[in-house]
């Protein structure tokens, strides 16, 4: 077992699906796989292992932001041999196009985080999404008439800004939502060469001020956890 994992080795698949939320991972396990099992509930984040279609796979809560989720994405990998990473989360629009609930497959992820500033010197890190997995989820998305969104989205360092028309800026650049871990968990998936993917959908708008309940955000995001688990 690592230190924030309390599982056995074998006791997670190789993929794993990756909520902030622990009792989203609850739900997911419940709602979607079949002969689950609690693997990890240490510091309440859930981690369940249970089979989709017959092909095993896992989902662990992150918890919030990069620092938290890059804990437990070092130790799936490192400790438990996790190939395939797929982020399972809410975001908050910066387009007027993209409304409450869509789905939105991030391609790239800029970031207000200084996570890479020690690695890249004088240098912007570009940490972008795993092309088979990008592919797999939106062919699937396609076939089920599942409308998505893919390009760039921000992970930002904090939730509630002092300015808050500061998503304008990135917003006129292209960015489509913000949300707060897909930068870490591409930028860890490229150094241990393992893939990633972040499937998000929208919970609120900047743009509108509309926005998802807790309970909503919790057990009614169907369609982005089916387009994860047809990655497998």
């Amino acid at each position: 077992m690592s230190t924030h994992i309390d599982a056995k080795k074998g006791q997670i698949a190789e993929t794993v699906l990756l909520p902030g939320d622990p009792m989203r991972a609850k739900w997911i396990a419940e709602t979607f796989l079949k002969d689950t099992f609690l693997y990890n509930d240490v510091r309440g984040m859930y981690g369940y292992t249970g089979t989709y279609n017959g092909k095993r796979v896992s989902v662990q809560g992150t918890g919030m932001g990069i620092p938290s989720a890059l804990i437990y994405c070092h130790e799936l990998i490192n400790e438990y041999g996790v190939k395939n990473l797929i982020r399972v989360g809410s975001a908050g629009s910066y387009q007027e196009d993209v409304k409450l609930r869509d789905i939105v497959i991030a391609m790239a992820a800029s970031t207000t985080s200084g996570i890479n500033n020690s690695r890249f010197i004088n240098a912007d890190y570009s940490p972008t999404a795993n092309f088979d997995l990008f592919m797999k989820a939106a062919i699937y998305a396609r076939e089920k008439n599942i409308a998505i969104k893919a390009g760039n989205v921000l992970s930002a360092d904090e939730f509630y800004e002092d300015d808050f028309d500061s998503y304008q800026l990135w917003a006129k650049f292209g960015i489509l939502c913000v949300e707060m871990e897909t930068a870490g968990l591409y930028t860890i998936a490229a150094k241990f060469n393992v893939k990633a993917l972040a499937i998000l959908t929208i919970s609120d708008s900047l743009v509108t001020g509309e926005r998802t309940s807790a309970e909503e955000r919790e057990t009614t995001f169907t369609n982005m956890v089916e387009i994860a688990l047809s990655t497998l």
